[in-house]
């Protein structure tokens, strides 16, 4: 495929975006997002530490006003919560309230609870892999250094990208369509991410990679891809933006995974004709 239907597919990609985030459900998911708390770094080192695999997290008295009890026996997640003493009025005008300690505070994460769904704009794909796209990504990941394995991962994780060990995980439980889509999402990180501590944009430049290397391959992946890029690059004119000025590293990914296919798939076809 020609560079120039590979940039037919960005503007599809912010298309769709653009549309999903103008809708009723976008709306109602960042109606559901503003119910969970951000938690502190300290804080957020002791959920994982706790719980490797949360997602999630809420008090109790938040999840039942979201239609969802935790379940009975479960383990909290214990945070620190501020206590902070009277309002009081500085000579600047502003008001302060001063931090008098902290006290524990049990939350738990979504997986140990049930009830109503949540507003999902990021749907998991299903469906199999008919081409056998797992396997020709897996070879160039190899050829670029990076092992795959497909193993069971904590929580919601489908994959990761370990730079150190030169390794790709993908989670085993889920569909061969949406293996293929991690795995083409995490090469993106493979080539571009290293020594990155910009995760929002790391996040977006990978899944849009993984996007036009997926479509171009006969995968529609815009039921997860336009959602999860929304969440981490914010509404339609902040995405879009942020995918035109990443437009040209995301092309270059991906011209990288796919040419090297392209070229391997032309070999083939000259090794059965001769034969």
């Amino acid at each position: 495929m020609a560079s120039t239907d590979r940039d037919h597919l960005l503007d599809a990609l912010t298309e769709g975006i653009e549309a999903l985030t103008s809708s009723a459900a976008w709306r109602s998911h960042l109606e559901v997002q503003g119910r969970f708390h951000r938690y502190s770094f300290s804080n957020t080192l002791l959920i994982v530490r706790q719980d490797p695999g949360a997602s999630r997290v809420a008090g109790f008295a938040t999840w039942k006003s979201l239609g969802r009890a935790v379940r009975k026996g479960e383990r909290a997640i214990w945070i620190l919560a501020p206590m902070t003493g009277r309002r009081t009025r500085m000579a600047d005008g502003e008001e302060h309230r001063p931090i008098l300690g902290f006290r524990p505070v049990a939350v738990f994460d979504v997986a140990q609870t049930d009830g109503e769904p949540l507003p999902e704009v990021c749907r998991t794909l299903e469906g199999d892999d008919p081409a056998a796209l797992f396997g020709r990504l897996a070879d160039r990941a190899s050829r670029l250094g990076y092992a795959v394995d497909v193993t069971e991962l904590p929580g919601t994780t489908n994959g990761d990208c370990s730079f150190a060990r030169r390794r790709i995980r993908v989670e085993r439980r889920n569909d061969p369509a949406q293996q293929v889509k991690t795995l083409a999402h995490e090469l993106a990180h493979a080539l571009l991410h290293e020594g990155t501590d910009d995760r929002p944009l790391a996040e977006l430049e990978a899944e849009s990679t993984a996007f036009v290397v997926c479509h171009t391959l006969g995968l529609d992946t815009s039921g997860y891809t336009f959602g999860y890029v929304a969440c981490w690059a914010g509404g339609g004119p902040e995405a879009v933006a942020r995918i035109k000025s990443s437009g040209t590293r995301i092309q270059r990914a991906a011209s990288v995974i796919l040419d090297a296919l392209e070229e391997e798939a032309v070999v083939t076809e000259g090794a059965t004709a001769a034969a």
